[in-house]
């Protein structure tokens, strides 16, 4: 068995995860549309799941569409936003390393007559308020900032931008997949618009997220069809995935979450106090002071990122050179590129990110492993 350091990419499914898909594929096979007693009882699994789902961020039942994936949750939360807001305005507000569901959604719309503002993150890869409330115009409809990036870690000032926003005209969505698992979100203190997540980022199945559309804004469907999800999105609702959705959810109480990042600091506390001892050149990527604990990018100038990733791999460390939805693309990280502009750091930098089942005795393997691959490769 290898050492798993790839959890921003995807979460190992729970067994219990696992388990209640099973049950609820052989028991509960009917569709929760259907009006016969197979469809009743399938449907008062799915009203369980979205209440259950909706608690996790403090919100109501009414405000969960179930979605494929958090890419689908973007672009259903972006284009149809934008929609229904563009006689008001055309002018978008984002960031310059959002995932590429936002990133590409906010190209396309270019193409369409809008107008995108995107936010330049500091040295530390982090904006400021105050860039929002310059970047802010009269025909602004729509903000979109992640909560925390996927690939150095760091963490908007959400909070601090949605409360300024609260009293606006635009709305404010925030993709929240990364973000969703670690942090404590609570929607009604952090008055956003819209929030994305995905399953498989807290130990849950592939396939199923969940766009959180805060009541009184009607957003119009991508997906036509039925009148599934309160005729919000078509289809029919992927009941076993949702089920493991929930089940997810159940294991991110506030402590087991606190446990959690307390665990994911200790990890990447001795990562780097091991680097210092062993007087290594490098860099940590993202904003130390606000900064999601199980993401820990590291620059090692001299040293190409896809050769140490495949020297770690090959004795059985998985670990990233950026994010996974671009894997298989010869194209640099655009965030890394935010923060280095065109230097070869963008190419000599790594991803590690931790998960529940990642060990103490897993990040000392990999640390004495990266030592000595640093040490011949220098």
């Amino acid at each position: 068995m290898g050492v798993y350091l790839d959890n921003a990419a995807t979460t190992p499914i729970r067994k219990e995860v696992i388990e209640a898909m099973n049950k609820v594929m052989v028991e509960e096979y009917g569709n929760p549309s259907s009006v016969h007693n197979y469809g009743r009882k399938a449907n008062h699994k799915l009203l369980m799941a979205r209440e259950n789902i909706a608690k996790s961020i403090n919100a109501n039942d009414d405000e969960i569409i179930f979605t494929s994936s958090g890419s689908e949750g973007d672009n259903l939360a972006i284009l149809k936003a934008s929609e229904m807001l563009k006689n008001q305005g055309k002018h978008i507000i984002t960031s310059n390393i959002e995932h590429p569901a936002v990133k590409k959604t906010m190209e396309y719309l270019s193409t369409q007559g809008f107008e995108i503002t995107y936010l330049k993150v500091n040295e530390k890869g982090n904006i400021s308020l105050e860039q929002v409330k310059k970047a802010y115009r009269e025909d602004t409809i729509l903000v979109s900032l992640m909560y925390g990036n996927n690939e150095i870690g760091t963490i908007f000032p959400i909070l601090e931008i949605a409360k300024w926003l609260e009293d606006k005209k635009a709305l404010f969505h925030t993709d929240a997949v990364q973000a969703f698992g670690i942090l404590d979100i609570d929607v009604k203190k952090v008055p956003v618009d819209l929030l994305t997540v995905a399953a498989h980022k807290v130990n849950g199945p592939k396939g199923i997220g969940f766009l959180y559309v805060k009541k009184g804004i009607k957003l119009y469907p991508l997906i036509h069809g039925g009148e599934q999800e309160n005729k919000r999105r078509a289809g029919t609702e992927n009941l076993p995935a949702i089920i493991g959705f929930s089940k997810a959810v159940e294991f991110l109480t506030p402590e087991k979450k606190e446990e959690n990042r307390k665990k994911y600091q200790m990890y990447q506390k001795l990562i780097v106090d091991a680097l210092d001892e062993a007087n290594f050149d490098y860099y940590i990527n993202g904003d130390i002071n606000s900064k999601l604990p199980h993401i820990l990018s590291l620059t090692f100038p001299g040293i190409n990122s896809q050769i140490l990733l495949t020297r770690l791999d090959m004795l059985g460390f998985a670990i990233s050179v950026g994010s996974a939805c671009t894997a298989g693309n010869i194209s640099r990280s655009h965030v890394l590129e935010a923060i280095y502009g065109d230097s070869s750091l963008v190419d000599e930098t790594i991803r590690l990110s931790f998960g529940v089942q990642t060990t103490k005795n897993d990040i000392l393997e990999f640390i004495e492993n990266l030592k000595n691959i640093i040490i011949d490769l220098k």
